[in-house]
């Protein structure tokens, strides 16, 4: 990423204190690129705001305009590390390398739960062990 083709503006930027993070709108100016890493984008956002610690800094849903060159997301930098793992959902954690994901497949876990219905006693651990 070339510095000078890289533009990061903040929008509705606000300071949640409620849920220890700052929280803004991210629009990404990149002329001449298809897009732009969120890794970069994170250097760059812990550079402008002081953030020590860059993983502490959270960016989704980023869209490119029609036409290429600039691109919209969303993004939150919070107090620390504890923060994030408090307040942010399950799955976005999971998606930032910071939970980790569930074992088994929805389907497996609802074809147990019936098989299960099927019995009565101590037997459910033996259909549970399949």
């Amino acid at each position: 990423m070339s510095e000078s083709s890289v533009t990061i503006r903040t929008k509705k930027f606000i300071t949640n204190r409620l849920l220890q993070r700052k929280q803004f709108v991210c629009e990404v100016i990149h002329h001449g690129l298809a897009g732009v890493s969120k890794k970069d984008l994170k250097e760059k956002l812990a550079k402008m705001y002081k953030v020590p610690d860059p993983s502490c800094i959270l960016l989704y849903g980023f869209k490119v305009a029609f036409g290429g060159g600039r691109s919209t997301g969303f993004g939150m930098i919070y107090d620390s590390l504890a923060a994030a793992k408090k307040f942010e959902p399950k799955y976005r954690l999971t998606r930032f390398g910071m939970g980790k994901a569930k074992t088994q497949a929805r389907k497996q876990r609802k074809e147990r739960k019936n098989r299960m219905k099927k019995v009565r006693g101590t037997k459910k651990t033996k259909v549970a062990g399949k």
